[in-house]
C-alpha cells in the first residue's frame, strides 16, 4: 500500500516538473523552536546527543526544506519546485489517520510571488488523487485566504499577536466547536465573523486563484471556505485542505504560502508555497473506496507445478521468466495443485502458469487468467536464457 501511495506521488510530481530531494532525519532542536516556539518541544522526539547538542527527530520537513531552499537556492533557476517524501516523527497520542511515525508528500514552490504557484500545486495534488483512483466526488479543496482575515482583525484594531492568533485558532476549530462557544470565544465581532462565513467574502487573491484554478480544469474540485485557516503561525496568504466529501477521515492535505519562513530560518528573502500529504488518511480512505492495491501488482504470474519431479524444470523457467522482465513466483515446497491455485489467488497474482508433463515433453504450458478463470495454452520463447514472449500454444 505504501509503495502504491508513494508511486503515485512521484509520478505526479514529475508530471509536474518537480525534484526529489531530502534531508536528514536529525535536526538541531532549535531548527523547530525557531520556527514554532517552545511548545513545539512537547510535540517532538527529542534529546540531548553524544555530543551534548540538543537534537530532535524531524516532525515535519518544511523546516529543513527552507534551510537547504536558503542555502542553495543560488545554484537553481527560480522557481525551485522540489518535492521530498519523508518519514517523519511525532510524539503525541497515537488515534485514527494521526500515528506518531508516518511518511508525508511534501511539495513545494520558492521564488514564485504569483497566485499561479498555488494553483499548480492544487493541480498536482488534484493530479496525485485522481492517479489513486478517487474522484472528484470523493474530495475536495477547500482555499481560504488568511491574509482576508489579517486584514478584518486590523480593521478592527485588532494589532496584538496574542488576539490574533487566539482569532484563528477559534476558526481553525469552529467546525468541531458549539457555535455559541465559538461565538463567545469571538465576542463582538462573532455576528460579523459568522455573516462572512456563511456568505462569503470578497478576496481579490481567491478570485485570482479560483480563474487560475478554473484554466487548469479544477472547477469542480476547488471551493471557497473561509474557515480554513490553517493552525501554524507561518502562512501568510492562500491557505487549503484537501478533504473527503463524506466527512469520515481526517484532512488528506494542507498547506498554503509561508512567504516569511526562508527569511526566519535562512534570512533569504524569498516567496514560498507548499503542502504536506501524509500516507496514513490517504491509505485509509483508499481502502474504504476498495482502492487499495493487491499484494502483487501487474501482470504478476505464479508457476504451479504439477509435479515435484518437474521442479528443475519450472525453475529453470522462472529465472529465464525472471530475467526477461516477468514477474514470478512459485511454491517453494511441495503442494497440492488447488492449493498452489489458492496460493496465487491469495497473493494477489494475476495469471498462474501451469507447469505439467506438457511442458516436459514440448514446452507449452497452461496460462489461467484467475479473475476470470479463462484458460488458454502459450509456449515461453527462450533465447539468451531470457523468456521473450508468451506464444499462443
Amino acid at each position: 500500500m505504501r509503495e502504491h501511495i508513494f508511486s503515485g506521488w512521484r509520478e505526479s510530481s514529475r508530471a509536474f516538473g518537480f525534484s526529489q530531494y531530502d534531508g536528514p532525519p536529525l535536526e538541531p532542536l532549535e531548527l523547530y523552536k525557531k520556527k514554532s516556539g517552545d511548545e513545539i518541544i512537547g510535540q517532538l522526539y527529542n534529546f540531548t546527543d553524544k555530543g551534548g547538542r540538543e537534537v530532535a527527530l524531524r516532525p515535519e520537513l518544511t523546516p529543513t526544506f527552507a534551510r537547504l531552499a536558503g542555502a542553495r537556492h543560488r545554484d537553481y533557476k527560480k522557481p525551485l519546485k522540489w518535492f521530498a517524501i519523508p518519514q517523519l516523527f511525532r510524539y503525541e497520542r497515537a488515534q485514527r489517520g494521526r500515528l506518531r511515525e508516518h511518511f508525508q508528500w511534501n511539495g513545494d514552490i520558492v521564488g514564485e510571488p504569483s497566485l499561479s504557484a498555488e494553483a499548480e500545486i492544487l493541480a498536482m495534488i488534484d493530479h496525485a488523487l485522481r492517479g489513486l483512483g478517487l474522484t472528484r466526488e470523493d474530495y475536495v479543496i477547500r482555499v481560504s485566504d488568511r491574509q482576508f482575515w489579517l486584514d478584518f482583525l486590523a480593521k478592527h484594531n485588532v494589532t496584538d499577536s496574542g488576539k490574533i492568533y487566539d482569532f484563528l485558532q477559534v476558526l481553525d476549530k469552529i467546525e468541531r466547536t458549539p457555535e455559541e462557544v465559538s461565538r463567545e470565544k469571538l465576542g463582538s465581532l462573532s455576528a460579523e465573523v459568522f455573516a462572512l462565513l456563511n456568505g462569503g467574502a470578497d478576496s481579490r487573491r481567491l478570485d485570482t486563484l479560483l480563474a487560475a484554478c478554473a484554466s487548469l480544469g479544477l472547477s469542480d474540485a476547488v471551493q471557497v471556505d473561509l474557515r480554513i485557516v490553517r493552525g501554524l503561525a507561518y502562512y501568510t496568504g492562500v491557505v487549503f485542505e484537501v478533504h473527503d466529501r463524506g466527512g469520515k477521515f481526517r484532512a488528506i492535505a494542507g498547506g498554503g504560502r509561508y512567504d516569511n519562513l526562508l527569511q526566519l530560518i535562512a534570512d533569504i528573502d524569498l516567496p514560498a508555497v507548499g503542502f504536506g500529504m501524509g500516507d496514513v488518511v490517504i491509505g485509509e480512505i483508499l481502502k474504504d473506496k476498495n482502492l487499495a492495491p493487491k499484494t502483487a501488482d501487474g501482470d504478476s504470474y505464479y508457476l504451479v507445478i504439477a509435479d515435484e519431479t518437474l521442479r528443475p524444470r519450472a525453475l529453470a523457467l522462472a529465472s529465464a521468466l525472471r530475467d526477461g522482465g516477468y514477474r514470478v513466483d512459485y511454491p517453494l515446497s511441495a503442494a497440492k495443485v488447488g492449493r498452489q491455485f489458492q496460493a496465487a489467488e491469495e497473493r494477489g497474482h494475476r495469471y498462474a502458469l501451469f507447469i505439467g508433463q506438457e511442458y516436459a515433453d514440448s514446452g507449452v504450458c497452461g496460462l489461467k487468467t484467475l479473475a476470470t478463470r479463462e484458460q488458454v495454452n502459450v509456449k515461453p520463447l527462450i533465447v539468451g536464457g531470457k523468456v521473450t514472449a508468451l506464444a499462443d500454444g
